[in-house]
């Protein structure tokens, strides 16, 4: 058995919070608290291009595959995509919409989406598709997004659904 001060262990700061020169653990006396060192960018286009290249595009498909899914099958109107596409990829989902390709067969009819299989053939085009349960069918979805525009924006450039 050990006597004496070196019998206390000596009290660790907390993991998670690092201490600044001239603070003390617990932050700034005046609010309590400081934000963690290592916190990103708040703003949201920063986050988005603080992201690996590859994970945005397959973040930026996932998303748009279900917002195309939803189009097809009713869930949404068209018009709400209009802007994420060109003029003849518009033309080609209008043209799906109007033929039913992914109608559902009644309101149980809940699409599930299977994962989204993309790849980049170029910087600036990706190409993905995925498949879609509908009830007891099942279909697949495919289509193009390209950067266009100055501002870089991600635009559907085609559409083909079976």
């Amino acid at each position: 058995m050990v006597h004496g001060p070196s019998a206390q262990p000596h009290p660790q700061p907390h993991p998670h919070r690092v201490r600044a020169p001239g603070r003390t653990v617990a932050g700034s006396a005046r609010t309590g608290h400081h934000p963690p060192a290592d916190r990103g960018p708040r703003h949201p286009r920063a986050a988005c291009a603080a992201a690996s290249g590859q994970e945005a595009r397959t973040g930026l498909t996932t998303r748009f595959a279900h917002q195309l899914v939803e189009v097809l099958t009713g869930a949404r109107p068209s018009g709400q995509l209009m802007r994420h596409t060109t003029l003849d990829g518009y033309g080609q989902l209008a043209a799906l919409v109007r033929c039913g390709t992914l109608r559902r067969g009644g309101a149980a009819d809940r699409p599930r989406l299977g994962p989204v299989h993309d790849r980049s053939p170029s910087p600036d085009a990706v190409e993905a598709c995925v498949r879609v349960d509908l009830g007891r069918r099942h279909h697949m979805v495919a289509f193009r997004l390209e950067q266009r525009g100055p501002a870089g924006q991600w635009q559907c450039t085609a559409v083909e659904a079976r």
